[in-house]
């Protein structure tokens, strides 16, 4: 493997996304530090994509910001009411709190305890957001909508609840619950589509699906619609590069999706990317050694990654 790519394997603290362990690759380029870590689900031609945000992040870095601290959101995985409440509670002063629903296997009495006990520990003026993955059709979207609205008092949105840019255009006429898109941006062959169908109120943009920094910036202002900037459960190292968009954008409506290093076992900076009174400050953290080394992956991810590498690299 060639010496500027480090290899890394780190565990969730709770199941998310289906996933109980986060890895990737590190790069470092005369700009600094970078991650690439699509998921395994995402083929080489959908990963090149965020081959393309690493190198942007190691050869030329990102704009000038023009604010020093990004207010962002508490992710709540599909966790019982009890531990969905902890979380808030330990969450660094948050007041707006992202909780995953439609998870198989479970019923809407688990959602509607989970976000009832997020509110209690948000208090009333919190704001709570949901996240359904593209797992309902229009209909179920409707009613699930209506339950989870009252025992959250208020959504502040509903993140892809449906899977297709149809769908949501139906649904957000249906439902007096706002709307955000995110897959039907982040794995679109034509983002603009959720403009153009006046299928959401609100955008979710993340840095390394969509090719980095400056691409997220140009859709942002071509989409004409909200904003708020998320993770795809990177290490700290990742998340800068999402700290750097969300910094970068003229207009910050919401809190972000960027506390997600709070779903990592361990990290790979010395200080991580962590919010304190509900925010995160506007830095860019380097690996330290030690710690990457404790997280270094077993030598058959690392050689899994390094064909990975080899073949995105080959579609660019």
């Amino acid at each position: 493997m060639p010496a500027d790519l480090h290899v890394w394997s780190v565990p969730l603290r709770t199941r998310f996304r289906g996933l109980t362990v986060r890895d990737g690759v590190l790069v470092q380029g005369d700009a600094g530090w970078a991650e690439f870590s699509p998921f395994w689900d995402y083929d080489e031609q959908e990963s090149l994509a965020w081959w393309r945000a690493a190198r942007e992040a190691a050869d030329e870095g990102w704009p000038a910001p023009v604010r020093d601290r990004i207010p962002v959101n508490v992710t709540v995985p599909a966790v019982d009411a009890a531990t969905a409440h902890a979380i808030v509670l330990a969450s660094g002063g948050c007041r707006t709190a992202k909780v995953k629903v439609a998870e198989p296997g479970q019923s809407l009495a688990d959602e509607i305890a989970r976000l009832e006990a997020v509110r209690d520990a948000l208090g009333p003026s919190g704001a709570i957001r949901i996240d359904a993955n593209a797992a309902w059709d229009v209909d179920t979207a409707v009613a699930r909508l209506h339950a989870l609205d009252r025992a959250a008092g208020g959504l502040e949105y509903a993140e892809q609840p449906v899977p297709s840019v149809e769908d949501l255009a139906e649904l957000r006429r249906r439902t007096h619950v706002p709307i955000a898109a995110d897959e039907s941006i982040r794995r679109a062959q034509d983002p603009w589509a959720v403009a153009r169908a006046h299928a959401a109120d609100v955008v979710v943009l993340k840095v390394q699906p969509l090719g980095g920094v400056r691409a997220c910036l140009e859709l942002a202002e071509t989409l004409g619609l909200p904003v708020v900037v998320s993770s795809a459960l990177e290490s700290s190292v990742g998340l800068a590069a999402g700290i750097a968009l969300a910094a970068a954008l003229p207009e910050l409506p919401y809190a972000c999706g960027l506390a997600t290093a709070q779903l990592l076992a361990a990290d790979l900076v010395a200080e991580p990317l962590l919010p304190q009174d509900g925010a995160i400050a506007v830095r860019r953290p380097a690996p330290d050694p030690t710690v990457l080394a404790r997280a270094a992956a077993a030598p058959d991810l690392a050689d899994r990654w390094r064909r990975r590498v080899a073949a995105v690299q080959a579609q660019a």
